[in-house]
């Protein structure tokens, strides 16, 4: 929001003294008596001295008047910065991944895509990026501001990208030597970034002991949340042959509960269970809220100087009473 304003107010009471000026002016006025020829004229006439170099000048020193008042346009501005966080989404892509226990014809990869597409959305000073594993654990995307072309990155994702396992520990220490780039790092300890650790089964693969990989978080200061997706028991996983379905087999749902307690425990997360696609997206709401973003606002005065704007017509009314009080020479009149 802006405002105009006088810096030196006070300056406005020399306008007061103008009109004093020109009545004083008025009563020492004096016809004058003009007889240049007196073949040429019958009678004298009375001729009032000129008036535009006065008006003139009184314009002139109104506007300096104003422009010694020092006019000003006052903004408001207010700067909010935000310190967004670093976040890594791990995926799993295992085989498991496929059971259809979301609804009939959607699978648990298709269930989370969506509400993780939500969540980016609604982190939008956020850098974000997303860490893949089933046999081992890769990057598929950096972190990144660009939430466009992450949005594309997901709607690549497919199982069958990397060769099956669950590798939970390399997932995760994968995730994390990504935050490692972000650099922001408090008494030792790295602030604003989290890990969000998606998966529907047990550690069975890959380097990397689970707890091994929370104790590097923890020792980060990086807190890790655990959603564990499906429901446990038999479900139904399609077979697929050459690209098709060809039809569904039954598959054995092993989610590690207790793993996925103790690492969200242990690095100061939270651990979800979701069964359907409506505890997805309350878990993914739940964790919006517990990393919510920090704004600092700061408010400061804009000022731009006005004073040219009266100044340099004032000076130029001045200049031109000046030029207009010369005295032109007289014309000869002839008889």
């Amino acid at each position: 929001m802006s405002r105009f304003t006088l810096h030196d107010p006070l300056w406005l009471l020399a306008l007061a003294a103008l009109p004093v000026v020109l009545w004083l002016r008025g009563r020492r006025r004096v016809p004058v008596l003009l007889v240049p020829f007196a073949a040429a004229w019958h009678r004298p006439s009375l001729v009032a001295p000129a008036r535009w170099p006065v008006a003139l000048t009184m314009a002139g020193l109104v506007l300096l008047v104003i422009a010694l008042a020092r006019p000003q346009r006052v903004e408001d501005k207010r700067e909010v910065r935000s310190e967004g966080y670093d976040i890594v989404l791990a995926i799993d892509l295992s085989t498991s991944m496929l059971a259809e226990d979301f609804g009939e014809g959607v699978n648990r990869l298709q269930a989370i895509k969506p509400v993780i597409q939500a969540f980016i959305e609604r982190r939008p000073t956020d850098r974000i990026g997303i860490v893949l594993f089933s046999g081992r654990a890769y990057t598929m995307a950096p972190l990144t501001f660009d939430h466009d072309w992450l949005a594309k990155q997901l709607t690549r994702v497919r199982i069958g990208m990397i060769e099956d396992g669950t590798a939970i520990g390399d997932g995760l220490g994968v995730a994390l030597t990504r935050l490692e780039q972000a650099k922001r790092d408090r008494a030792g300890k790295r602030i604003g970034a989290f890990v969000v650790l998606m998966t529907d089964g047990a550690n069975n693969r890959g380097a990397l002991q689970p707890l091994q990989a929370a104790e590097i978080a923890k020792s980060r200061g990086i807190p890790v949340y655990t959603i564990g997706s499906g429901k446990e028991g038999y479900v139904r996983v399609p077979v697929i042959d050459q690209g098709r379905k060809v039809g569904y087999r039954q598959m054995l749902s092993d989610i590690d509960e207790g793993t996925l307690r103790e690492v969200a425990s242990m690095t100061g997360g939270r651990f979800f269970r979701a069964t359907d696609t409506g505890t997805i997206e309350s878990a993914f709401k739940a964790i919006d809220r517990a990393q919510k973003i920090e704004f600092q606002a700061k408010s400061y005065l804009v000022t731009t100087e006005l004073f040219w704007w009266p100044a340099i017509p004032g000076l130029l009314s001045l200049a031109l009473a000046a030029f207009a009080a010369r005295p032109w020479p007289e014309r000869e009149v002839l008889a």
